[in-house]
């Protein structure tokens, strides 16, 4: 018979594993609920287009990440192939704004209130090549803050307060916050042209991704880690020293350093690093990235930045100056970056353990009874002696095993064991709810 694996750049979350995602997800929830964020949850796929709109076509993630999907209806498949042999239809979201700034337009959300406040949990998809801390399906914690004329330095120091404040609680103590502004969609716009005239007399010389970007995405080129782009970068006069050549205009530097102060206010430390530029297109103003220790070259555990201009992309008021700001963490990559092991298994409250058939459905009938009551409670549905039923009570972490024997049976009673110190006692079968309360 045919053996089935995982896919490759997936992975089962087994049920041991289960409770340090079920932990970072209630603290989330907790934590992003107390800055006033809502939880919303957008289809796992998309119109492609949105993603090829929003990422900007020269993105690394639309020409060689989206995995497509199709849909077929009556025989008729919902796909075509556009002027770049790229097939347009469906894809599975590879990261979560592009779908909640298409969820936040369609559903009116910037003509009813001044600011809207997000995060959604949930697992992403992109066509990588499988490493450590990078997977073809993986998980993220993202919030987007999107309004019009909402833009602020304050509400960008939220965003990124925010992002510090759950790595903490996620157990992330060692970690390392860059910032940096892309400035204005014109300065961008001269940044561009800037990079190419210092580096096209280099471009032979640098890596083949950074080639393909110099046509696509200069931008790209700065965050390459390839000696080869780092030594053209430095002969290029692209640095002066630290720092870019071509300097900010005066505004965005402005609300850069207004940005860094306010979270030196809230005693969080940042670096500015003019060379962090992000690979979505969408960025403009302030971007940040957080890195951690042991996650290899893979290293970042969240991004974001500010991203005014995409609401306009996707549809909206050409009148209106949306403001809009977000980020993402990786769930995998937080996990790793915690050192998080595996905890003890839960305990259940109870397990009941019947002797002979008789028992079997009195033992059935008092698990459904408990469960319904609050208690948590299970049992060895084919029976079995009572060695294997106690070795299964230990297994699944039994506060307390209810035996059921004949005796038992016969008396109306039911043995009460104490899984912690071995007491054991018989209690009246009708008196075992208030039994356990009481215990428990």
């Amino acid at each position: 018979m045919q053996k089935f694996s995982v896919p490759r750049g997936t992975s089962d979350i087994l049920p041991d594993a289960i409770p340090l995602w079920e932990d970072v997800e209630s603290k989330a929830r907790k934590i992003l609920k107390s800055y006033g964020y809502r939880e919303i949850r957008t289809p796992v796929y998309e119109e492609t287009a949105l993603f090829k709109r929003s990422l900007g076509q020269a993105s690394d993630v639309v020409n060689k990440q989206l995995l497509n999907v199709s849909a077929s209806y009556g025989g008729i498949a919902e796909y075509l192939k556009d002027s770049d042999n790229v097939i347009s239809g469906y894809s599975l979201r590879p990261e979560g704004t592009a779908s909640v700034v298409r969820s936040y337009l369609e559903n009116s959300f910037d003509k009813n209130e001044p600011l809207s406040k997000f995060f959604y949990i949930g697992p992403m998809f992109r066509g990588e090549r499988p490493q450590k801390g990078r997977s073809r399906q993986f998980h993220q914690i993202g919030v987007e803050a999107i309004g019009p004329k909402s833009a602020s330095p304050y509400l960008d120091a939220e965003v990124i307060a925010l992002a510090v404040h759950l790595l903490g609680e996620f157990g992330v103590k060692k970690y390392n916050l860059k910032i940096n502004s892309l400035g204005s969609e014109e300065y961008k716009k001269k940044f561009s042209q800037f990079l190419r005239t210092a580096l096209n007399p280099y471009k032979s010389e640098l890596c083949e991704d950074c080639q393909t970007r110099f046509e696509r995405n200069i931008f790209r080129v700065l965050e390459c880690k390839n000696e080869s782009c780092r030594k053209v970068l430095e002969k290029s006069g692209v640095y002066l020293q630290s720092d870019l050549h071509l300097p900010l205009d005066q505004e965005s530097l402005q609300y850069l350093n207004d940005v860094k102060r306010i979270l030196e206010d809230l005693g969080i430390r940042s670096e500015v690093s003019r060379h962090l530029v992000r690979g979505l297109d969408y960025y403009t103003h302030t971007v940040f990235e957080i890195t951690a220790e042991g996650l290899g070259s893979q290293d970042a555990v969240g991004a974001g930045g500010r991203y005014g201009g995409l609401v306009h992309e996707l549809g909206g008021d050409a009148k209106t100056d949306y403001g809009a700001v977000g980020f993402a963490l990786g769930i995998e990559r937080i996990l790793l970056a915690s050192g998080a092991t595996q905890p003890v298994p839960p305990a259940i409250d109870a397990f009941v353990i019947a002797m002979d058939e008789a028992g079997q459905k009195q033992a059935f009938k008092l698990v459904n009874d408990l469960r319904h009551a609050g208690i948590s409670t299970d049992m060895n549905y084919s029976g079995g002696k009572i060695g294997s039923q106690m070795n299964r009570a230990n297994k699944l972490n039994a506060r307390f095993t209810l035996i059921l024997g004949e005796e038992e049976m016969k008396s109306g009673s039911i043995a009460v064991k104490n899984m912690t110190n071995g007491a054991q006692e018989n209690v009246e079968l009708a008196g075992i709810l208030a039994h356990l309360r009481k215990v428990l």
